[in-house]
């Protein structure tokens, strides 16, 4: 059940992604020829900067932000990354050249924070900004947000939920004369920035992503041993069939390969420790992974 949503979700995430890029098959190289005609060579080059400075069990995400980026230039212009803001935003291209952390985005990377800024304002664009957001980890309709003062029944709002994800809220007139209103779960939609970068991640997966020009290859580079087979043994213990592991691991690319073939988030609990420990495995962060492989151990 569970590899048939894996599968499911990869596959609307293809269909996506190839009608937003036209690509059967996103890869780095293709993402990144498209940056350059998009964006320009400059911020295309700075860009894929930032996605090879990051850690490579994050390389997908900092790819999938640049996907957005360039979707939304098309939608918006390159305009866009010139526009000053004022107060104590930076235009675009400042953010980018300088990778200053900017309130509130200062959990994310700045590709990160450059992609979630450009799904809001293509949604901005397309529906007008929000005038309230809302958590849909409940499904609670009534009465999730502050009506403006003007609000008057049967009109619809535009309320924020996510990164350029919008849904409608209808205001209503509740039995005590009171306003009130009901979020429109169907009217739930994305800007195409948004869609484009959860469809590049999930199509792409986890990679490897090789760039050009890297010299040497961080893929080839080698994991420590005395770690690497106890993941590997685990994982199968746990589930993963001898195709998915692969043959023992030895480098980098080999084991993220691994990762995105074992499809873990897929899978139960228990193999979030796993992929914590993997992921310290293939970024080289050796204290993380020493207690990482001691939660495994102490587990049930």
């Amino acid at each position: 059940m569970r590899e048939a949503r894996a599968e499911d979700a990869r596959s609307q995430a293809r269909q996506l992604i190839g009608d937003l890029l036209g690509e059967d098959r996103p890869t780095a190289r293709a993402l990144v020829d498209h940056a350059v005609r998009v964006l320009g060579d400059k911020r295309a080059a700075r860009c894929v900067e930032l996605a090879r400075w990051a850690p490579l069990t994050r390389r997908s995400s900092e790819l999938a932000a640049l996907a957005g980026l360039l979707i939304g230039t098309r939608d918006l212009g390159t305009g866009w990354w010139e526009r000053a803001r004022g107060g104590k935003l930076p235009s675009p291209d400042e953010a980018l050249s300088t990778s200053a952390a900017i309130d509130p985005w200062t959990d994310l990377t700045v590709l990160e924070m450059l992609a979630v800024w450009i799904a809001d304002d293509t949604a901005d664009a397309l529906w007008g900004p929000a005038v309230a957001s809302a958590d849909l980890n409940s499904w609670h309709a009534e009465d999730r947000i502050e009506l403006p003062g003007e609000a008057r029944p049967g009109q619809r709002l535009v309320v924020e939920f996510d990164a350029g994800g919008r849904l409608d809220a209808v205001v209503v007139r509740r039995e005590g004369g009171e306003l009130g209103s009901d979020l429109d779960f169907s009217t739930l939609r994305y800007s195409r920035p948004a869609e484009a970068q959860w469809s590049w991640g999930v199509a792409a997966g986890l990679g490897p992503h090789p760039l050009a020009g890297e010299r040497p290859d961080p893929y080839a580079e080698p994991v420590e041993e005395g770690a690497a087979e106890p993941l590997r043994t685990w994982a199968l213990r746990h589930g993963a069939s001898v195709e998915a592991t692969g043959d023992p691991w030895r480098r980098k690319g080999e084991v993220i390969a691994a990762i995105e073939r074992v499809d873990w988030m897929w899978r139960s609990g228990e193999w979030f420790g796993w992929w914590r420990a993997v992921s310290a495995l293939v970024d080289g962060d050796s204290a993380q992974l020493a207690a990482r492989m001691d939660d495994m151990d102490a587990a049930p």
